[in-house]
C-alpha cells in the first residue's frame, strides 16, 4: 500500500530520511522463524488411534480372501401358505387347497349340509368378527355421546309424556325440502322479480313460466328448479302421485283468499322463493376526457322451499276452522257493570 505525501514536504530531510530507512530484521526473517520468535510453539503431529474392533474385522476379511472363495449358505426353507382352490394363483402355486387338518370355509360363503369344506379359506368366524367390528366403527364411533343422547331423548318423552310438539308431528307427517342454488352473474333486483312470480305455484307451472320469460336469468332458474325437483324426489321421497281413483277434486282456500282446486295431494309445490347477495367484481369502463367508471358485477343466489299439497290442503281446513270458532262482536256485550256511581263520570 503506497503512502501519498504532499511534494512540498518531500523536501524535508527527515521525511526523505524515513523512506529510505530499510526494513526491520524481524521482517526479513522467514515465517517459520517469525512464529518461534514471538514464543509460539511448532504444532506436533496427531497421534493415530487404534480401533481393535475395526482392526480384527479387517484380518477376518484378509483371512478369508486368502483362504479362498467360500461355500454360501444354504437358504433355510420356509413355511410356505395354503390357499382355497378357487384362488387365481391355483395353477402356479401347486400346494393350492391341500392342507390338511384346517377346517375352514371360503370367504363369504356357507357350506350345505353333508358337503365337505373347502380349505384354505379364511375362517367365516373370523369374517364375521372382523366385519362386524368395521361395520361398529362406521356406524357407532362414539358410543358414549350415543348412550348420553339416548337417555336425553327418553327423560324427554317421559317428561312430555310421549306428547309430541306441532313442529314435530307436521315434520313427521309432512315433508319438504329445500334448495339454494350457485351465485348467478345478476342483481338482487332483477332475480327479486322472477322469484315473485313463481312464489306459491306449482313446480310444473314455475317451468313453464320461466321457459317462457324473456329474462335472461330464467335459463338459470329452470334449472335449479330442475335440480331442486329431483332431489326433492330422490331425497324425500316427494312428489310420488297417487293412484287415479283415489285423485278426487277438492277445493281449497289459500293465504291469499283465493281458491284452487287440489287432485294429487302429492303434487309438489313452491312455498317459499327468496334471493340472496353475493360478491361482486369490479371491471373499468374507460370514458372521455380521461374519466373511468368502474362497473360492478353483481352476484346473486335464490333459494326455494318445496312442498306438497297436503299441507296446503291442512292450511285451508286450519283457516276454515278458524273462521267457524270465531265469535260473533257486539257493541255492546252483556257484562257485569262494576263502580257504579249516583252520577255519570264525565
Amino acid at each position: 500500500m503506497s503512502v501519498r505525501i504532499p511534494v512540498r514536504q518531500l523536501a524535508q530531510p527527515g521525511v526523505l530520511s524515513s523512506i529510505a530507512k530499510p526494513p526491520s530484521t524481524i521482517l526479513l526473517t522467514p515465517f517459520s522463524q517469525r512464529r518461534t520468535l514471538f514464543g509460539r510453539k511448532k504444532k506436533e503431529p496427531i497421534p493415530t488411534i487404534s480401533n481393535p474392533v475395526v482392526e480384527e474385522y479387517l484380518k477376518s476379511e484378509a483371512a478369508k480372501l486368502a483362504a479362498g472363495p467360500a461355500a454360501e449358505p444354504e437358504r433355510p426353507d420356509l413355511p410356505q401358505g395354503t390357499l382355497s382352490p378357487s384362488s387365481i394363483f391355483s395353477d402356479v402355486l401347486p400346494n393350492v387347497g391341500k392342507a390338511e387338518n384346517v377346517p375352514m370355509r371360503p370367504l363369504g360363503g356357507e357350506t350345505k349340509e353333508g358337503e365337505p369344506q373347502q380349505h384354505g379359506a379364511v375362517p367365516q368366524t373370523e369374517i364375521d368378527a372382523h366385519t362386524h367390528s368395521l361395520m361398529r366403527m362406521k356406524l357407532d364411533p362414539d358410543p358414549h355421546a350415543r348412550h348420553r343422547w339416548e337417555r336425553k331423548i327418553v327423560i324427554r318423552s317421559i317428561r312430555r309424556r310421549g306428547r309430541l310438539t306441532k313442529p314435530q308431528q307436521l315434520m313427521r307427517t309432512e315433508r319438504e325440502s329445500t334448495y339454494t342454488s350457485p351465485f348467478l352473474s345478476t342483481s338482487v333486483k332483477k332475480l327479486t322479480l322472477l322469484m315473485r312470480q313463481i312464489a306459491g305455484k306449482t313446480l310444473d307451472e314455475a317451468l313453464v313460466q320461466m321457459r317462457f320469460s324473456k329474462k335472461k336469468v330464467a335459463r338459470d332458474v329452470v334449472r335449479g328448479l330442475e335440480i331442486a325437483r329431483d332431489a326433492a324426489i330422490a331425497g324425500r321421497g316427494m312428489g310420488v302421485p297417487v293412484p287415479e281413483e283415489d285423485r278426487k277434486g277438492k277445493e281449497i282456500e289459500l293465504k291469499g283468499g283465493k281458491r284452487k282446486v287440489v287432485t294429487d295431494p302429492t303434487e309438489i309445490y313452491i312455498d317459499q322463493a327468496w334471493v340472496g347477495k353475493g360478491g361482486y367484481s369490479l371491471e373499468p369502463e374507460y370514458r372521455a376526457k380521461g374519466q373511468i367508471n368502474m362497473l360492478m358485477h353483481r352476484t346473486t343466489s335464490f333459494s326455494v322451499l318445496l312442498k306438497e299439497e297436503k299441507t296446503r290442503m291442512r292450511i285451508s281446513e286450519e283457516i276454515k276452522k278458524k273462521r267457524d270458532n270465531r265469535k260473533l262482536w257486539v257493541a255492546l256485550p252483556d257484562r257485569p257493570i262494576t263502580s257504579q256511581r249516583q252520577y255519570c263520570l264525565w
